[in-house]
């Protein structure tokens, strides 16, 4: 990386102070490639000021449930040097919108499954898609199989 101007550096408790993340969920982002920051002569961690978007738009990410692994293929596209630009941030919302609005559809169909049976006392047994005889599911893995579940991490 270049030569950051020292006073655009900022000390990991300043940095955790400023976006409201622990010390401890940024050595993580670090170690996972989110995030990068120089070391002093010290080999304490100095952050690039611009290193603040990146976690804000971490903790939305969180917030609207999209996967770190998201986060860090959108990342690898952004120049570690500097502030991305609006263009490039733009860019980013485009490529979520299409994730986000399938989970939209994810949770809009759990919904409807879920209001169709009430609290799991059917209103059809010959009907019911989460109903599962002699636990036949069970051969398929852990967890509801009629669902359609949702992205994870």
């Amino acid at each position: 990386m270049t030569k950051m101007n020292p006073a655009e550096l900022l000390s990991v408790g300043e940095v955790s102070r400023r976006t409201g993340v622990a010390v401890s969920a940024l050595h993580f982002y670090e170690a996972q490639g989110l995030i990068s920051s120089h070391r002093t002569a010290g080999n304490q961690r100095r952050y690039p000021r611009h290193m603040i978007r990146r976690i804000s738009l971490i903790q939305v990410a969180k917030r609207l449930g999209i996967p770190l692994r998201s986060v860090a293929q959108v990342f690898a596209s952004l120049p570690p040097d500097r502030r991305p630009t609006k263009r490039e941030w733009e860019r980013i919302a485009r490529l979520w919108a299409d994730e986000l609005s399938a989970r939209r559809t994810a949770l809009d169909r759990l919904q409807a499954e879920l209001t169709s049976c009430i609290g799991c006392g059917c209103i059809s047994m010959s009907t019911c898609r989460l109903l599962n005889l002699n636990d036949e599911l069970g051969a398929e893995g852990p967890g509801p199989r009629r669902l359609e579940p949702l992205p994870r991490d």
